[in-house]
């Protein structure tokens, strides 16, 4: 591996007219496919294999034209104080504003709120349902604007009114802490490289890679039906890891002109090192995301593999495009010791040499780890798990409309329908009857209505609604506890145990769906997929680890940290988003429970991430211990060449994911802040100090593999021995060339 990498660093260093040429074009073509590419709406959801969405396809099947999967909007209206909407003016002004919303022409149907009884008991607030033939984001702007303008009327007749519903789903905004995540890692990298020049590198590529990876994205989101989180994932953990990936090669490219090595062999062997670690990394990243497949999940499938292409990408330029750029930037680059301008008046490497080097914080901290190995221990897998102690309490669902800010129309609707008619009102359930294999589907329905109604925690149940063929009805149930409420979903599990034991009697097959019943399966089916899906990608990453190390203990201690580290940031996010607190600092309106996919996105991303740091800091130690090293010297060696640069790497990768706790889409707001807290804790509690604590207790039994699996697996050589070989064989060629020549 070092040595094929070795030689493409090379070649990329000396065909840079041509690699630039490529990348640029790649881009460019991946910008105007994404420029000409049709509009994507929104992307389905589905979840294949749960009872909520065999009721959503049999709808689709049974009631045709329904448009079950467009957009919906609900109108509500409320009276002024003292006043009814039955009232002569108020009536007219409601019945006016539902004449108006018939009109659009993307509009399939609206319902009168006199007509289908849908005002609440003191007369006081109503609502008026919106159905569409497309979806939230399909919808044209000219039905949002005419949704609004009703709305508008009705206000000026002296009426409350507030839209609730996807209908005026906008595509969400990350914020200007984007833009300040950025220039954190900006800074953070001049400081670390010493150059503008330097650190403009990994900043350029980080961006040509997130531009290709999204670009092609977007031109593919219609085609690939992919939602907008898609391309703002890819966007986060791109930045991250391109940035992170070229400063690593940077870094080692700085070391080895220290060294006195030529400028293109430096960048061999920074590409073939340092490259090395940057290919197991990737791949580590790439296993956990592409791994989201196993929850067979649509929506979460295309964004794993979506993030995944996008790592590939930055693996890719770093190995490519970096050597390249090195090139143009020539002596602007210096080597590592040797200040800028910017930092130090030009001192020069010799200048640092000719007084005694004083060792660095890395040196120190890890001479410290070393020294008091239990204490560091125990100090950091204390702190983790006290971090994690919130973790007990998580509550899973998905948002909706009452977890909107209080500023938007969405939320007022929820809020108002609740007052009106109830918690459970804004999560209503859908029962689905296929009375197909029934002798009298009106008898079933009446059957199954009367059942539900006898159900602990049922406010009302709506009369059933057969299809045109009549062998399909449909039962709308309005539970008494908000939608995301432990209640309700054990009255979803109370009707789906009722029409188990109907099926027999009745002959019709009872499901329960609508949007609430589906964040429950959702939420299960998210829960039952956590331990395989951990177990694959812990497996085949902790085989790669071994390949990677040759070790056991060093890949157990690995995974065991990531543990650690991702149940700590679940409390934290469970802190934040769920108990409030420091909720006012990170935009947190509402609290609520957490997004069902958070824990098994967290443990796939984080666990590739994690990874990172493992590979980067310990390849080092690795290294230094093959070359000689006792266990204590390698490691302070490892966090000696390592510590600055991961530390670096860390702080960036936080700044990034930071940057998109601004987002307006709470799903996106928690995913950027869960994985800057997990990478805090990864990164500066496992990685540097529990890692180097552990190596040092294990010593040399750190390192032991079995001789059958030593022999049994692959020669990866991320620590360059291939390099030294080759050198030496080159130096022995030079020296034949000479004699002959003598």
């Amino acid at each position: 591996m070092a040595t094929f990498l070795y030689r493409l660093g090379r070649l990329a260093f000396r065909r840079r007219h041509f690699v630039a040429l490529i990348w640029v074009a790649l881009l460019t073509l991946a910008g105007v496919g994404a420029a000409s590419a049709p509009t994507a709406g929104s992307a389905s959801f589905s979840i294949p294999g749960t009872e909520a969405q065999r009721a959503f396809d049999l709808l689709e099947e049974r009631f045709p034209g329904s448009s079950a999967d467009g957009a919906t909007a609900r109108v509500v209206f409320e009276a002024p104080d003292g006043q009814k909407l039955a009232d002569a003016d108020n009536k007219a002004a409601v019945r006016s504003a539902v004449k108006e919303l018939g009109t659009g022409s993307e509009v399939v149907s609206v319902t009168d709120p006199f007509k289908t009884g849908s005002v609440s008991e003191d007369g006081g607030v109503g609502y008026a349902q919106v159905s569409y033939e497309v979806s939230g984001m399909e919808l044209q702007d000219a039905s949002k604007e005419a949704l609004e303008h009703a709305a508008d009327q009705a206000r000026e007749a002296g009426l409350t009114v507030e839209i609730g519903g996807d209908a005026l789903q906008a595509t969400p905004e990350t914020g200007s802490t984007e833009i300040i995540g950025i220039a954190v890692a900006a800074v953070v990298l001049v400081i670390t490289l010493g150059s503008l020049v330097a650190a403009g590198l990994p900043l350029l590529t980080a961006l040509i890679g997130v531009g290709i990876g999204v670009s092609t994205i977007t031109a593919l989101a219609d085609a690939l039906d992919l939602g907008s989180t898609t391309s703002t994932l890819a966007m986060m953990i791109g930045l991250a890891v391109g940035i992170d990936y070229a400063l690593f090669i940077v870094s080692r490219y700085r070391a080895e002109l220290a060294e006195g090595r030529e400028r293109e062999e430096a960048v061999g062997r920074a590409v073939g090192t340092a490259g090395s670690a940057v290919v197991f990394a990737g791949l580590t990243v790439v296993i956990a995301l592409v791994g989201l497949s196993v929850v067979n999940i649509p929506m979460l499938t295309k964004m794993g593999v979506a993030a995944a292409g996008t790592v590939v990408i930055a693996v890719l330029i770093a190995l490519t495009m970096i050597p390249a750029l090195l090139g143009y930037a020539g002596r602007k680059v210096q080597p590592a010791g040797a200040k800028s301008k910017l930092f130090g008046r030009g001192r020069k490497v010799s200048d640092a040499s000719e007084r005694p080097a004083r060792p660095n914080m890395g040196t120190r901290w890890a001479s410290f780890v070393v020294r008091r190995p239990v204490a560091v221990l125990l100090f950091g897998v204390i702190g983790l798990g006290v971090a994690a102690v919130p973790v007990a309490s998580l509550e899973l669902g998905l948002p909706d409309d009452g977890s909107q800010p209080t500023s938007t129309t969405q939320r007022r609707a929820y809020d108002l329908l609740s007052d009106g008619f109830g918690p459970g009102f804004n999560g209503p359930l859908l029962v689905v009857g296929d009375a197909e294999g029934s002798d009298d589907p009106e008898a079933a329905a009446t059957e199954v209505t009367d059942e539900i109604k006898g159900l602990d925690g049922v406010v009302s149940v709506m009369p059933a609604t057969f299809n045109k063929a009549g062998d399909t009805f449909t039962i709308t149930v309005i539970p008494d506890s908000k939608p995301s409420s432990v209640q309700t979903e054990d009255l979803v599990h109370s009707i789906r145990g009722t029409g188990a034991g109907l099926k027999a009697g009745t002959g019709a097959e009872v499901l329960v769906s609508g949007s609430t019943a589906m964040n429950i399966d959702f939420s299960q089916k998210m829960n039952d997929a956590l331990v395989p899906y951990l177990a694959l990608v812990v497996g085949l990453a902790f085989l790669l680890l071994i390949a990677v190390f040759r070790s056991i203990l060093v890949p157990l201690k690995a995974a065991l940290g990531f543990l650690l580290s991702v149940l700590a940031a679940l409390g934290a996010v469970v802190a934040v988003f769920q108990w409030g607190w420091l909720s006012g600092l990170m935009g947190v309106e509402e609290t609520g429970p957490i997004m069902s996919m958070m824990p098994i996105f967290m443990v796939g991303v984080v666990f590739g991430l994690a990874m990172d740091y493992e590979v980067f800091l310990v390849t080092r130690m690795r290294e230094a211990y093959v070359h000689g090293e006792t266990p204590g010297q390698a490691v302070v060696t490892g966090f000696k060449h390592g510590a600055r640069v991961v530390t670096a790497a860390a702080v960036i990768m936080i700044a990034v994911f930071a940057g998109f706790i601004g987002s307006s889409e709470s799903m996106v707001k928690m995913i950027g802040f869960g994985l800057a807290i997990a990478v805090f804790f990864d990164a500066f509690v496992v990685r540097m100090a529990i890692v180097p604590a552990v190596l040092a207790l294990l010593g040399r039994r750190a390192w032991w593999l079995p001789k059958w699996l030593d022999r049994a697996l692959p020669n990866v050589d991320v620590e360059g021995e291939g390099l030294r070989t080759l050198s030496r064989a080159r130096a022995d060629e030079e020296d034949d060339k000479e004699l002959v020549r003598v």
